[in-house]
């Protein structure tokens, strides 16, 4: 890695590349405002376009190709919608209920009282009493209480997406955004086949090297992961549903958000622990079978995830580390703010290809 030596020009040139890496930083940060939709519309696009490439063999036509894909999600996107928030809408009004009976001593507080040791039964009573508790279920829509739970309880990542809500109305939001996801779209198989022509002969083969490298970790991390997350996501809901935990499909859903980063669904677990005891004591079943059979759930949906769903999405390719996904996201987070947080990964992803190609010794090194 060190063989050469440190001469006076190649220092210059270490610096020279520093100073422009910083000032790269530095601008993309003051061009946040703008880059933010760009990138959003990026990262959609980038998702979307295997489907656009499977219409575009069926139909032979890019254009045709790219509005049938948008069309077909759109209408999938409204179908989840029309069922899963009535769904949402009403854990939410129930857990309400529940939440509020154990505030003013009703049925499910006596429950409490009798079945619970003095010091959780209080300690509970006084998690539903805060003041962001009774707001956030006091909301009658889900966008409602999930703003509410954004400022309360993140207040920092909410400032970030308020600003960042700011500046998508004022690029009127999501039409810009549908915008930039058609055009990019239009234009990814010309740029895939033709991007080598505008690089010098010399170039052309490192270079591609590299973006093989770094396609095959954006896929990971982009595609496959992004699949997994909600597949687990939809196992957990139909658990917890069959268990029947309040929020159960929300719950389940939010767990496999956390998944976009591998085992951070295990953050879940205390939050699905408090709502088995809710549901057993609104229940009267015993503790321990509410909370077997939650268990279970994260038992089963852990196996068939890492035992079928992983290697037949994923494959045998290795990728970040949960601890390397965790940093990028806070470091690209707090140069950038939201756009960080968007360009996090890829970028991660980039300088991981750049290591193995540049560092460690080439393509080889890159598929141990």
């Amino acid at each position: 890695m060190f063989e050469e030596q440190f001469t006076f020009d190649r220092v210059v040139r270490i610096a020279i590349a520093g100073g422009l890496l910083w000032g790269t930083v530095a601008v993309m940060g003051y061009l946040s405002d703008v880059l933010i939709p760009f990138f959003a519309a990026l990262l959609i696009a980038y998702l979307i376009n295997p489907l656009v490439n499977w219409l575009e063999t069926k139909i032979k036509s890019r254009i045709v190709a790219v509005l049938a894909a948008l069309l077909i999600l759109g209408i999938a996107a409204s179908l989840v919608v029309m069922i899963v928030v009535p769904t949402l809408v009403s854990e939410l009004q129930h857990m309400a209920k529940l939440v509020s009976g154990f505030v003013s001593d009703s049925g499910i507080a006596q429950k409490a009282a009798k079945r619970l040791p003095p010091d959780i039964f209080q300690t509970l009573k006084e998690i539903f009493s805060r003041p962001e508790v009774q707001e956030f279920f006091k909301n009658d829509s889900i966008s409602g209480a999930l703003m509410t739970a954004g400022k309360k309880v993140l207040p920092g990542i909410w400032k970030v997406v308020y600003s960042a809500a700011n500046v998508l109305l004022g690029l009127l939001g999501l039409f810009v955004i549908l915008l930039y996801v058609v055009f990019l779209l239009l234009d990814f198989r010309s740029v895939q086949n033709n991007w080598r022509t505008y690089l010098p002969e010399s170039w052309r083969e490192p270079v591609a090297g590299f973006a093989e490298e770094f396609q095959l970790a954006m896929r990971r991390y982009f595609r496959a992961q992004a699949l997994v997350a909600f597949i687990v996501g939809v196992l957990f809901s139909i658990g917890f549903t069959l268990v029947g935990l309040p929020m159960a499909v929300l719950l389940g859903m939010f767990i496999g958000l956390l998944n976009m980063v591998p085992y951070l669904q295990l953050l879940g677990i205390p939050l699905a622990a408090l709502l088995a005891l809710i549901k057993a004591l609104e229940a009267g079943d015993p503790f321990l079978v509410v909370f077997g059979l939650t268990g279970l759930v994260f038992l089963v949906v852990q196996v068939v995830q890492d035992g079928f769903i992983v290697p037949k999405v994923m494959g045998k390719a290795m990728g970040l580390s949960p601890a390397i996904i965790l940093l990028s996201l806070s470091v690209w987070g707090k140069l950038l703010g939201l756009l960080g947080l968007l360009i996090a990964l890829p970028m991660t992803c980039l300088c991981l290809a750049w290591y193995r190609r540049l560092v460690i010794g080439g393509p080889e090194a890159a598929k141990t």
